[in-house]
């Protein structure tokens, strides 16, 4: 796999990772960013995830609406996210037409048009939809949680931004912005795909060289210390079911922790996709909270997760409580059950099985030429691509030993948060 990767950077900047793949007609190039939430500062929260929506407004070379016209007719398809860390575009085209996907991100990175009118609307649009997440009981508790967990680190905040953030964020706030981050030196290009690399190179060079490298001056940000004390956050709203959430603090994706936990991780709640772009799924039935909770019927379901961020994040555990249950009991078990983690090594039995599901799920997660992009690049967001490369390697060689270090270190109730969503119709009261 290393042979594959090509790695080069232009002079103005642009990091560049290609990796033929000869599998299919098809190309899947992703630009990254690395600018998120992270790097925003008090008051202008959601300045990324604006921007992001802004780059699909058009451009002089490219108009609103010809874009996605462009990329359909080509027989394409493309989309963005915005995270914690960072931004990334990303089309996936029949391999002849992959130039028109270098086309608009290089025309877009340095021409995007920031209409007065196109601002207020998507200003609407994007106030909706944080109206519309409002709504969402989980949305609610995992914004309280994630604010109690974090004092000043902008992990706090929601990609979407505060609400009062949103109605305040001017235009020239926006351009501030994109100007300060979306430039060559702040990016990454990867591919991969049906292609001659030395031929897409040219390629590259062609469309991206004349592109201006500028300096990129981050804001600078400390890791948050661990909480001291447990906290409690209790979110009351519309609908008809109790939820828990625990939040632990997980380390950072380059941490030598990381992949410890993550077994820790699928032992205690089932496999979590580490491939934000999607890649299957694995029943959690096996793991010890279903059996200690959903088997004796205290919970309805619960899943559990952490992501590879920059900093050290949050291990969340959701629990959908039994609505014949008070939260306070399920909480009860689910102490226990983290006791008994806690006090005794696991077995290698479960350990093994814990790893086997974890391999499939990171399989499931690499299989397509446009996840095979993806990785390229996000990867390198947290770590380096060797960090992928090394992935089951590492994973294969996590022992018992490592786990209940790791469950140890991090498992701990006086650093965690504990957040509940009571129903306002009737439902259990703390």
């Amino acid at each position: 796999m290393r042979a594959e990767l090509i790695t080069t950077q232009l002079s103005n900047g642009l990091s560049i990772h290609l990796k033929e793949i000869h599998t299919a007609p098809l190309i899947s190039s992703w630009m990254w960013y690395r600018v998120g939430s992270r790097y925003e500062l008090p008051g202008l929260t959601g300045l990324s995830h604006w921007v992001e929506h802004m780059q699909f407004k058009g451009t002089p070379s490219y108009p609103a609406g010809k874009l996605d016209r462009l990329i359909e007719r080509e027989g394409g398809t493309w989309n963005a996210f915005t995270y914690l860390d960072w931004t990334t575009f990303y089309e996936t085209m029949p391999k002849e037409k992959i130039e028109l996907a270098f086309s608009l991100e290089a025309d877009r990175m340095v021409n995007s048009r920031f209409d007065r009118k196109e601002v207020e609307a998507e200003r609407t649009v994007i106030i909706s939809e944080r109206e519309g997440s409002e709504n969402e009981p989980l949305f609610k508790l995992g914004e309280a949680v994630q604010k109690a967990a974090f004092r000043h680190h902008p992990y706090r905040n929601e990609v979407l931004g505060e609400k009062t953030d949103l109605y305040r964020i001017q235009r020239k706030d926006l351009i501030t912005h994109y100007k300060a981050y979306y430039s060559p030196g702040n990016a990454l290009l990867t591919v991969a795909g049906d292609f001659d690399a030395s031929r897409l190179m040219k390629n590259i060079h062609k469309k991206f060289d004349p592109l201006p490298a500028h300096r990129i001056q981050k804001p600078s940000v400390k890791c948050e210390p661990l909480l001291k004390k447990e906290k409690h956050v209790a979110v009351r709203g519309p609908g008809g079911t109790t939820y828990i959430q625990i939040a632990y603090r997980a380390p950072a994706g380059s941490d030598p922790d990381f992949m410890p936990y993550s077994v820790v991780d699928s032992l205690l709640a089932g496999p979590a996709g580490l491939n934000m772009f999607g890649g299957g799924s694995i029943s959690n039935k096996t793991s010890r909270l279903y059996k200690a909770l959903v088997e004796k019927d205290l919970a309805v379901s619960l899943g559990g997760g952490f992501q590879a961020t920059v900093d050290p994040f949050l291990y969340i555990i959701t629990i959908t409580v039994n609505p014949r249950q008070s939260p306070e009991t399920v909480l009860a078990a689910f102490d226990q059950e983290i006791d008994r983690v806690l006090e005794q090594a696991i077995s290698q039995k479960e350990v093994d099985r814990a790893i086997k599901q974890a391999r499939a799920l990171f399989a499931y997660g690499s299989e397509s030429i446009t996840n095979q992009a993806f990785w390229l690049g996000y990867a390198e967001m947290f770590a380096q691509y060797d960090w992928f490369i090394s992935y089951l390697d590492r994973l294969a060689a996590v022992t018992p030993g490592d786990t209940l270090a790791v469950s140890q270190k991090y498992l701990r109730k006086n650093t965690r948060v504990v957040g509940f969503y009571l129903p306002d119709s009737g439902g259990p009261r703390l």
